[in-house]
């Protein structure tokens, strides 16, 4: 169980992550972060270029399942009814057991799962530890001071990580 803090791959938003990018590292399951990677806090549906992306990947094979640490009443099951995907809420990230059991529930292995978040603290490391590949992106809005905080605090981390894959080159 690896406890580092750094991803192994960042970029700049979740649309910009390609299939034929994740079919490359042998990714076949793909599980996302909510707030702030799927949707900004206090947005209530996902995007159309977000349900685009979600019907690329679905189109390439990709299972793809929200682990999310929001227990906002009906917020995750709104998104997942939205994006037709299934999910697990409360998922307590860092702590490695949600993501553990959701690649177990799925039948897939940590080699071919991925771990999809804007937090270095919670989804990076939570990726890490249960050895999925930690795609880290850009947060969706900075309007919240106490998070802005945190992602400078995430700075040295997101600096860290050899493979910025900043080319967002989409073609859906």
């Amino acid at each position: 169980m690896s406890f580092s803090p750094v991803p192994r791959y960042i970029f700049r938003d979740l649309t910009d992550i390609s299939p034929d990018f994740l079919k490359r590292l042998g990714i076949r399951f793909l599980m996302l972060d909510l707030d702030n990677t799927i949707a900004a806090y206090g947005e209530h549906s996902p995007g159309l270029g977000v349900e685009l992306w979600v019907a690329e990947m679905k189109k390439n094979g990709f299972e793809l399942f929200i682990v999310s640490n929001c227990n906002r009443k009906g917020r995750v099951e709104s998104f997942s009814e939205a994006l037709d995907i299934g999910f697990v809420k409360r998922a307590r990230k860092p702590l490695p057991a949600s993501v553990l059991q959701s690649m177990d529930a799925k039948g897939f292995s940590a080699g071919e799962s991925a771990l999809v978040g804007d937090q270095i603290y919670t989804d990076a490391l939570a990726a890490n530890m249960a050895k999925a590949v930690s795609l880290i992106v850009q947060p969706r809005r900075l309007d919240n001071p106490f998070l802005t905080l945190r992602y400078w605090l995430e700075v040295p981390f997101r600096a860290l990580c050899r493979n910025k894959q900043w080319a967002a080159t989409k073609s859906w």
